[in-house]
């Protein structure tokens, strides 16, 4: 600072003042060597006022800093959105059951950084319009099926279908944690209309933590609650899903080990016993207590790539226990007398803008359930479910848009049984208007109503039941998912 030149000026210039003035004063040499004194005293205290400052300055600056660090937001890049990472993980039509292999791809691609945590959500909203030939029975399954829900013959709505928020926690290289909250009053299994309380509640629908990094070696392990690796069970839909998903699609606690390397891609899932959240059920001593891990699926894939933007993915699985199991009449999640094992092929073929996928599964024996004692005609049956459909991705207003047909079949009855078989044809158009914004139409149109619960009878009397073989409906949805 500039207060020790100034100091020695001021000295310099009492000096000259001294002897230019002396013969007026006659100031003596002991005057002067005491004004000195204290000229050198009066610096030395200025020196420590000024250092004094200087040092409580730079314990502010410090200070500030400190507190600056300490706060989130200065933890720049840990807390994270990737909007079309989050798109992807949250989508319900794609890698259904096979989001921890997109998740350590992604990682390995170097998009999840590690020690950060990714902000992931995404909301849907559609309108629709319904009408069926029967009064109350409307066969669409992006909604429950039933007369709390819809009434007469024409229904229509405008509504949030579902909200998600995710969180992907990337502890270092090895470890991640994913955890994905669900809201999704249409298809709740909570009692009422979608405005009821019951049916308006937050689910954990996701939630594990894996071990695995691709770079290091090939094989991961993934524990909590998750889809079972059973079949695709994707859609080329831009929003409803196919009936083998419907049927098949699992949601399951468990242990999920798999392998991926040079196109091949194997799961073996250890599963929780009872009856599990989605399509899964072995029996508990008898019960549906979930109290052993008493259940598996196993699946294995083949890709080949042919090019950049060309592939053919085929696969096949099995799996112990599906929920095919109980007995007449049926009920959601009730116990099986012993289980009822499955199988599914499926194949995906991709051509530049072209895709193509079938898938094919069912159970190994007759589901005990379809038989009703009063309906003594129709014979138990085995459950299945095949699907086919294609997409194609074209250039309009110099914009892509995805044009889709996709049919499938749900069968669970002998010919000409109530319960016989549900069909669903939808034809859709979507295109993104942001990389994490869907913009879709389809046009559904389903022969069949055959809701699970009471599949086969037992809630309305002796030869009676709810499902009904004609029964037919058609639907008109329009929709946006945003997702970040």
């Amino acid at each position: 600072m500039a207060v020790i030149p100034r100091l020695r000026w001021l000295i310099v210039s009492c000096l000259l003042l001294f002897f230019t003035t002396a013969p007026a004063f006659a100031v003596t040499l002991e005057e002067l060597a005491a004004r000195l004194e204290r000229l050198e005293e009066e610096n030395r205290e200025l020196r420590a006022k000024v250092s004094r400052l200087e040092s409580s300055q730079d314990t502010s600056q410090s200070g500030a800093a400190s507190s600056v660090a300490a706060r989130p937001i200065a933890m720049d890049g840990v807390l994270r959105i990737a909007p079309e990472y989050g798109y992807d993980m949250l989508d319900p039509t794609t890698r259904i059951n096979r989001k921890q292999q997109y998740l350590l791809e992604q990682k390995q691609a170097g998009n999840l950084a590690p020690d950060t945590v990714v902000a992931s959500g995404a909301v849907t909203a559609i309108a629709n319009i319904q009408s069926s030939n029967t009064e109350g029975k409307f066969g669409y399954l992006m909604r429950h099926p039933t007369a709390s829900n819809q009434v007469a013959e024409s229904a229509s709505e405008a509504v949030i279908h579902s909200a998600q928020l995710g969180l992907t926690a990337n502890l270092g290289s090895w470890i991640t944690g994913y955890a994905e909250v669900l809201y999704d009053p249409e298809q709740s299994f909570g009692k009422g209309s979608i405005t009821a309380l019951e049916r308006n509640q937050l689910q954990l629908r996701r939630g594990y933590v894996m071990f695995g990094d691709l770079d290091e070696f090939p094989a991961y392990l993934s524990v909590g609650k998750m889809a079972t690796p059973f079949g695709l069970t994707d859609t080329v839909s831009p929003f409803t899903a196919s009936g083998v998903w419907h049927a098949f699609g699992g949601l399951a606690y468990g242990a999920n080990l798999g392998y991926i390397r040079d196109g091949l891609s194997l799961s073996a899932m250890a599963v929780q016993g009872g009856a599990q959240f989605r399509s899964n059920n072995t029996p508990v001593d008898g019960t549906s207590v979930p109290s052993q891990l008493n259940n598996y699926v196993l699946d294995g894939n083949y890709t080949i790539d042919f090019g950049e933007d060309d592939s053919l993915l085929f696969g096949a699985s099995y799996q112990r226990g599906s929920a095919y199991c109980q007995d007449f009449p049926v009920t959601h999640f009730e116990a099986c007398g012993e289980e009822n094992p499955a199988w599914d092929v499926y194949g995906q073929l991709r051509l530049d803008r072209v895709l193509i996928h079938a898938e094919y599964a069912q159970t190994v024996n007759d589901w005990p359930g379809t038989f009703n004692p009063t309906i003594p005609e129709f014979a138990a049956h085995e459950v299945s479910s095949w699907n086919l459909g294609g997409k194609y991705t074209a250039t309009m207003l110099e914009r892509d848009v995805d044009l889709s047909v996709e049919f499938s079949r749900f069968v669970a009855g002998p010919a000409g049984a109530p319960w016989e078989r549900q069909d669903q044809l939808v034809l859709g158009i979507a295109t993104r208007v942001q990389p994490s914004v869907k913009l879709f139409a389809e046009y559904i149109h389903t022969a069949g109503y055959v809701p699970l619960n009471w599949i086969s009878g037992g809630n309305l009397g002796d030869g009676v039941t709810h499902s009904v073989r004609d029964a037919e409906s058609d639907i008109f949805v329009i929709g946006v998912q945003a997702a970040f």
